[in-house]
């Protein structure tokens, strides 16, 4: 049994146990560690910790909520009490181990005569329950009765009553609810329970089956002639639905939980019968009303070529194929997310590598960029709005998102870290409004590649209208999976890759059709051993013209939206320059900085001079603002790695006489200052034996992502944000834009233009589409003696995708999103 298994109120008698200092929640933490999925961080264990300022805050009752979230198992929670001796909590939760608790209930069901009816009872509680079946009050004693499931086949009229299951244990006894079994003569007859009756019933109209695609309205219709008038009640799957009581079954916005087998009982006073079954099965929904898939049908002499415009002729055999028209984008962006911290569900670790990744590819072919990690519901609203305001007329808009996430009624949902643990798409980002709000920008091409689950929520029945999608045929959606199916991520020694971005990497930058280019990531995880029956790539596209990822940025002049975008994309970007410190005793120490992500920087310091008889040196890091988020275990280290960077590499270590000392510092969106910190200087005379300390406070302003306020709420379906907006500018005058870079606020935002040294001024040509492509590093080429700067890594060294990379060693290898 889960932990999940548990009602609240045994929970809430838990956690007011485990409240306590001397042996509770703590030592259990330490105690459930063992098994590394349930090992909690430190940064959980503070959020545990700040539960007993809330007025019903437990922190008890917190580490339950993320150990049944991690499938801890009620064996393994009773082994952690033990081990801590807590005999409170053993013995109530033993006592309750012991209950017996129906899980599955037998349903009552009408069945034709000579049909097949299984009645299924489920217990959880100690190991040997035993089961008796009853009907009425007389047990069935025959084979089937002693088991899980009572099977009567075929079903005759002895056969009609009512069935109940006895579980036991020793003395321990539990009853099932009662379940009805009536049986009905075939589709179309009726039986009468009043024989002699001059009064009829016949079935007119049976329900078809049928397909349907998600999102669609399934309609079942089933009539009758009968005399008093009949009454109907619909089955799915053999069981009733209590709001379907007319003729007319209707069900708007169906999804894959829909599909089955629908059968309607028509009855009067004196009559019933069931109806034929009409098999629905649900199929993907379409964006519009075509499924866009290249197919290679080799050359033929009345070869034809399909598309939404029809069916034509193509060249004959032995003519020349005419050249392929290329494409132009006149800009493009992505927007990546990365949620892997989440407060109440489960972490993940592949995110980070797979944005980072993912990112420098996209660089590579030359798009802006913008990726951030762990974005509560406020900041993912607020980057979406700014991503808007990098689109325009022609653009290539890209959006990733790896993390949590479902799928519901045909709209899929992005989950923020700060999700409560019911969520509702109340407390996520919809990817069909983004889509709907990306239209109106008229972009050459849409694509989003959303790894993450697509299972159904429970918790949400509500049916999201995104508004009415335009006909732009220009729309691709990648999943990491299919519907109601989970994505999965590949752990490895300290990065852990998603089996979705481990191909998608391969494939990403060829010069193909993006849905050719997608459908060869689906036959490479389709030939891979490890996915197959878990995770499969489903590609949903309305794309009519042939655009590619790598399809190059054409722009005849410098225009006003261009500039605007440039801009914006600058903004998040700008690291603050490099800064050179002197203090009093004579020590100069370089404060420099690298952006890991748009909203991640580490920031290194190195001693550069110091004075003879000064014997050791070193330059740490302190007094950082609550905004954002330091480790302080990993603050100061001498090397990248102790410091949490894994995604940055050094190009060139420094020398032994200038040793660096390393910072990280998360979540720069949620900085509402300028950042400020402290240098502390340690430093020991060759004569003295005591450490002597000089501080300096420094500020740097608001760096990268920071400047654009995610934390901030944004003007609802409005293309305007917190900074700027497109139409605040007069579009015929690039010149317009010097007021609107002053309202920023960041003197050396175009900075980071500057490749080979010199500044380039809003007001000239626009930059380079290359150019716009930031290096990860603030050095520039004015300090000669500086060494050479930081860079990101293009790519992990994992090797290349093969059957050899991935074992099947142990399942826990595999965490879904």
């Amino acid at each position: 049994m889960n932990i999940s298994t548990l009602n609240e109120d045994v929970l809430k008698r838990l956690s007011t146990m485990l409240d306590n200092a001397t042996c509770g929640w703590r030592q259990l933490a330490n105690a459930v560690s063992e098994q590394p999925k349930l090992c909690c961080s430190e940064r959980e264990l503070t959020a545990c910790s700040l539960q007993v300022l809330s007025a019903a805050g437990s922190p008890g009752r917190t580490l339950l909520a993320w150990l049944a979230d991690r499938s801890c198992s009620l064996d393994f929670l009773l082994h952690c009490l033990r081990k801590i001796d807590h005999q409170e909590a053993v013995q109530y939760l033993t006592s309750i181990a012991e209950l017996i608790q129906i899980t599955v209930q037998p349903q009552s069901q009408p069945t034709t005569v000579g049909g097949r009816v299984v009645l299924t009872c489920r217990a959880s509680g100690p190991p040997g329950l035993g089961y008796q079946w009853f009907r009425g009050k007389d047990e069935i004693l025959d084979g089937t009765g002693c088991t899980q499931e009572l099977i009567l086949c075929p079903l005759a009229q002895v056969h009609q009553g009512h069935y109940i299951c006895r579980v036991n244990h020793g003395e321990n006894v539990v009853f099932s609810q009662w379940a009805q079994v009536r049986c009905i003569l075939s589709p179309g007859c009726s039986s009468s329970l009043f024989p002699g009756s001059v009064s009829g019933l016949r079935i007119t109209h049976q329900p078809q089956s049928q397909a349907v695609s998600e999102g669609d309205t399934l309609f079942l219709e089933c009539n009758a002639e009968a005399n008093p008038p009949p009454k109907y009640e619909w089955y799915h799957n053999t069981v009733p639905m209590e709001q379907q009581k007319t003729r007319t079954l209707k069900m708007p916005c169906v999804t894959t939980a829909n599909r089955g087998q629908y059968r309607c009982k028509v009855f009067n006073l004196y009559h019933e019968a069931l109806s034929s079954t009409a098999t629905v099965t649900i199929g993907p929904s379409s964006i519009t009303e075509a499924t866009w898939v290249e197919v290679d049908r080799g050359r033929d002499s009345q070869e034809v070529h399909r598309s939404g415009a029809g069916i034509y002729p193509l060249q004959q055999m032995g003519k020349p194929s005419p050249s392929v028209k290329r494409f132009y984008a006149t800009d493009k962006v992505a927007l990546l997310i990365g949620n892997m911290n989440y407060v109440y569900h489960t972490q993940l670790s592949a995110p980070i590598a797979d944005v980072h990744e993912l990112t420098n590819l996209l660089r590579q072919m030359n798009f802006k960029v913008v990726s951030l990690l762990d974005l509560n519901w406020q900041e993912m609203h607020s980057a979406v709005t700014e991503f808007l305001l990098l689109l325009d007329k022609g653009v290539y808009g890209l959006l990733y998102f790896a993390g949590h996430g479902y799928e519901n009624f045909g709209n899929s949902f992005m989950v923020p870290i700060d999700a409560p643990t019911s969520y509702t798409s109340e407390h996520c980002v919809c990817v069909q409004k983004i889509l709907t709000r990306m239209q109106q920008k008229e972009t050459g091409l849409n694509v989003f590649l959303l790894d993450m689950c697509r299972k159904r929520n429970p918790n949400d029945d509500i049916i999201v209208q995104p508004g009415l999608l335009k006909v732009t045929a220009n729309i691709v959606f990648g999943y990491a999976t299919c519907v109601d199916a989970e994505a999965y991520e590949v752990k490895r020694k300290n990065v852990s890759n998603g089996i979705f971005i481990s191909f998608l990497k391969q494939r990403v930058s060829e010069d193909e059709k993006v849905t050719v280019m997608l459908d060869r990531v689906a036959e490479d995880m389709g030939h891979c051993r490890i996915t197959k029956g878990r995770q499969a790539l489903e590609l949903r596209s309305n794309l009519s013209e042939r655009r590619c990822l790598t399809d190059q940025i054409q722009s005849s002049d410098c225009s006003a939206s261009q500039s605007v975008r440039n801009l914006q994309w600058a903004v998040a970007h700008d690291l603050p320059k490099s800064r050179y410190l002197q203090f009093d005793c004579g020590v100069k120490v370089q404060l420099g900085f690298a952006a890991e992500f748009s909203n991640i920087m580490v920031i290194y310091t190195r001693i550069l001079e110091q004075p003879e008889e000064i014997v050791s040196c070193s330059a740490q890091l302190t007094d950082f603002p609550a905004d954002v988020d330091i480790d302080l275990k990993q603050s100061n280290q001498e090397t990248l790695l102790e410091a949490g960077s894994f995604m940055l590499i050094e190009e060139s270590l420094p020398s032994p006489e200038a040793p660096s000392l390393y910072t990280r510092v998360r979540s720069l969106q949620r900085l509402r200052v300028g950042l400020t910190f402290t240098i502390c200087l340690h430093y020991t005379y060759s004569n003295m034996d005591d450490e002597v300390q000089e501080r300096q406070p420094v500020t740097i302003g608001k760096p990268l992502v920071s400047k654009l306020n995610l934390h901030e709420p944004r003007p609802p379906c409005t293309s305007s944000s917190s900074s700027f907006s497109l139409d605040s500018f007069n579009l015929t005058e690039c010149s317009s834009l010097t007021e609107a870079f002053a309202s920023v606020g960041s003197s050396n935002a175009w900075t980071c233009y500057a490749q080979t040294g010199t500044q380039s001024s809003i007001t000239d040509s626009c930059p380079s589409i290359s150019g716009a492509n930031v290096p990860e590093e603030s050095d520039t080429s004015d300090f000669l003696d500086a060494p050479r700067p930081l860079v990101t890594s293009k790519s992990l060294p994992l090797g290349q995708v093969n059957e050899t990379n991935y074992k099947f060693s142990d399942m826990y290898n595999f965490h879904s999103h």
